[in-house]
């Protein structure tokens, strides 16, 4: 029987890359967005990630129909959804919190919850998708990067409680070349350069540079790994941004 994935936020540019990886590497993939694009190949269940936030019987009924699609079994669960609202702090609203707390910190926490006897019978492992933004941010990031700052605490503390039995590590990629990041440089070819150029390794991430992190991290190679968080971000977490040169 092939191991098993549960892949968050499968159908965005960096879920896509990691449902092609896995499946690549031979994994069953389920997928979990809240739509299943008409072109996307692999099997997605629709589903509002904040509910199971909210709800026993939302996480209950999405447990059954995961398990209906993965034969009772469960290796690795991939927590890459999320949610970013780029505001200033005196413009957040408690929806705005709620929205980016339930999808990018709780979802991953229950749902690790959830699949924690299936994954403990795997001796298996979580892979969280956090964000450069965890350590390193800028103005108006306040809320996605105090949710990715908690997310990087939890998979520690995870990792100590869930040992020996599930590793729990995560990913802190920098800029990702998604749709969603080019759709905010429509008009704007120099400052898309210009981040690509700030980056010392001369580019952003591609999202299947990032999907092959987590199949590594997820993988026998890295089995004396857990707690761990892994920098994927072109070297600009070792740069110093000065105007002087």
């Amino acid at each position: 029987m092939k191991p098993a994935v549960l892949i968050t936020g499968a159908c965005g540019g960096i879920g896509r890359a990691l449902c092609e990886v896995f499946h690549e590497a031979g994994y069953a993939v389920v997928g979990i967005d809240k739509d299943s694009p008409a072109d996307f190949s692999h099997t997605v269940i629709p589903f509002n990630l904040q509910l199971i936030a909210q709800s026993d019987k939302s996480a209950d009924a999405l447990r059954r129909k995961v398990f209906s699609l993965s034969d009772g079994r469960l290796d690795v669960l991939i927590n890459n959804a999320a949610v970013q609202i780029v505001k200033p702090c005196d413009e957040l609203t408690r929806e705005d919190w709620h929205a980016t707390l339930d999808t990018n910190l709780l979802a991953p926490f229950w749902l690790t919850t959830l699949f924690l006897p299936e994954l403990r019978a795997a001796r298996g492992c979580v892979v969280n998708i956090g964000s450069i933004h965890a350590k390193l941010t800028k103005r108006q990031f306040v809320a996605y990067a105090t949710s990715k700052g908690a997310l990087e605490a939890m998979t520690r503390a995870m990792a100590l409680d869930l040992a020996p039995d599930v590793r729990v590590n995560a990913i802190a990629p920098a800029a990702t070349d998604t749709p969603m990041l080019r759709a905010g440089f429509v008009g704007n070819s120099e400052g898309f350069a210009e981040l690509n150029s700030y980056h010392p390794l001369g580019r952003i991430a591609r999202c299947e540079e990032i999907a092959q992190s987590a199949l590594f991290v997820a993988g026998s190679q890295s089995a004396f790994m857990t707690g761990v968080v892994v920098a994927v971000d072109g070297g600009i977490s070792s740069c110093l941004s000065d105007p002087a040169h």
